[in-house]
This record gives structure tokens, sequence and C-alpha cells, in this order.
């Protein structure tokens, strides 16, 4: 699903199903794409997705389960794509179709004293870019790290970012440097901690087994002395994007470094667990979280 998205054709395909049709045909239209690519069970997506959900069950699905799971998941990534565009060009005429929990209004009312900074680890759920997007620069106005050098579909969701307004910052080391500053002086950090990749070398406990997830999140917080909330958005039954967030997350100073990054990092990933059991076919995560095991 991420390698086609982050095509230009994949992305200009999407934004064209989106813009030309009106919600009642582009929700036939995802559920149709999403059950074709159910069809390929072989394939290295449908395996992903499997494995990702049987995990986060508690290794708790049979068969049918794990098919219905995936159905799910693609079925809720496509619907999720199709809103981000429809209503992207539009957002601010579209706030009834989001709703902030409590929590997340916390985390605002937190935000706007200005007295700490604080990192949000956001979570690769239904509707959190289009959500994010809503937010800024009304609500919160947040340094964003991002990827370093995107390329293809990737570049052009950036572009609509800084053209509504969120500053990017890539996860550079001067980057890092210029989010720890903005978190000195009161401000809000945003980045993903659910994306797996095997160049972080912090084996981090998520969901019971090691996952190979980032911990920058946790040597910002712990840097500029603030919390890390976990936050991310799920598709209600009322047909809106509800924001939810943890509680804030004070991080532990403890005298070894690596002992230090995983004790934190496993209290908010632990957080991230809350929210994910939640909504588990809401949780869009396309790559091997624990590598290739079921």
């Amino acid at each position: 699903m991420d390698s086609i998205l982050n095509s230009r054709f994949g992305l200009r395909f999407a934004l064209t199903i989106a813009r030309t049709t009106p919600p009642r045909l582009g929700y036939v239209i995802a559920r149709l794409i999403a059950q074709i690519l159910t069809l390929r069970k072989e394939s290295n997506l449908i395996q992903t997705i499997r494995m990702n959900q049987q995990r986060v069950s508690g290794n708790t699905l049979n068969k049918a389960d794990l098919d219905q799971a995936a159905r799910e998941v693609l079925l809720n990534s496509s619907r999720s794509i199709y809103d981000l565009y429809h209503y992207l060009e539009d957002l601010d005429s579209n706030d009834d179709k989001f709703f902030i929990d409590p929590a997340f209004q916390g985390l605002i009312d937190h935000s706007k004293a200005n007295t700490q900074g604080i990192v949000i680890g956001g979570l690769h759920m239904v509707g959190f870019d289009l959500a994010f997007q809503w937010l800024v620069p009304d609500l919160i106005d947040p340094l964003a790290l991002t990827i370093p050098n995107p390329e293809g579909g990737r570049a052009l969701e950036f572009q609509r970012r800084v053209e509504r307004g969120i500053r990017l910052v890539p996860g550079s080391f001067k980057g890092l440097r210029e989010a720890i500053r903005y978190l000195e002086q009161g401000g809000i950090v945003v980045t993903g901690i659910d994306h797996p990749s095997e160049i972080f070398q912090h084996r981090l406990n998520f969901f019971g087994a090691p996952a190979s997830l980032p911990s920058h999140h946790i040597f910002l917080a712990l840097k500029a002395k603030c919390p890390v909330v976990v936050a991310a958005s799920y598709l209600g039954a009322d047909g809106r994007y509800h924001l939810t967030a943890s509680s804030p997350i004070d991080m532990e100073i403890l005298p070894d470094r690596e002992d230090q990054l995983r004790h934190n990092g496993g209290k908010v990933l632990a957080a991230a667990e809350d929210i994910i059991r939640e909504h588990p076919q809401q949780w869009l995560v396309f790559q091997p979280v624990w590598g290739n095991e079921e």
C-alpha cells in the first residue's frame, strides 16, 4: 500500500478519484479496491497485515478472523486515503468531520498555555494525516519531524503539508537540534513512533515482543525535559474522525543511557498499545513490525 501511494502515479490516481467523486461513490470505489487487494492472499501486503494483526490480538485470531481483519484494514486505509484528498482542499468548511475527545482537548489546552514543550508521538491510524492538517494552525502550531529527502508521491504529500502551514523539519542531526530548541521554548513537536525499520537499533518492547521502532522521540523529550503524549485518530460510529491522546508521559532518568531509552520507550509504547487495541483494524502500518515471524 505504501509503495503504491509513494509513487507519483499512485498519488495522482488517488487525487483524481477523490476530487472527482462524491463520498457515496468514493467509498464504493474504496471498498472495491480493498476487496481486490484482499484477494491476493499470498502477497507481501496481505501477509504483513495478517502478521501485525495477529500480534496485536495476542495471537488469538484464527484464519477466518485474520482474513476479515485484513479486509477491514485495507478498507479503512482506502477510505482514509479517499477522505484525505477529498476534504483536504476545503478543510475549514468541514469541521463536522472531526471530534476532539476530552484527552486530546487537554493536549490543546496545554499547548496554548505554552509553559512546557510536548513531544506528540503520532500513530498511523485512520484519518490522522487529515485530522492533523485540520488542527493546524488554529488549534496547535507544531513542528513536524519528517524523513529526509522525500521522493515521488511522498514529496508531493510533504509539499501539501507545507502549504497548509505545517513546519516540516527532516529528522537529521540538525533537525533534532532545532526540535529540541522548539520544545525548550514551550512548543509542540510531532513525530511518528510506529513505523519500523532495521536502522533502529534500540529494540523496544511492543505488544509483548521486541520491535525495530524509533526512539528519537524519547531522545527529544529527555533533552528538552518534557513529556511525551501518544496521539491518534479513529473513525467513530458517528462517521467522524475522533482525535484522542494519552495522558502526558514523563521521562525517567536512569544511569545507563540504553536502559533509559528502553524504559521510557516502553512506557510510551504501552500507551500506544492501549489506543491501538481499541481500534486494531484502524492501525495502518504495512511493514512487518516484529520481523517475519507470525
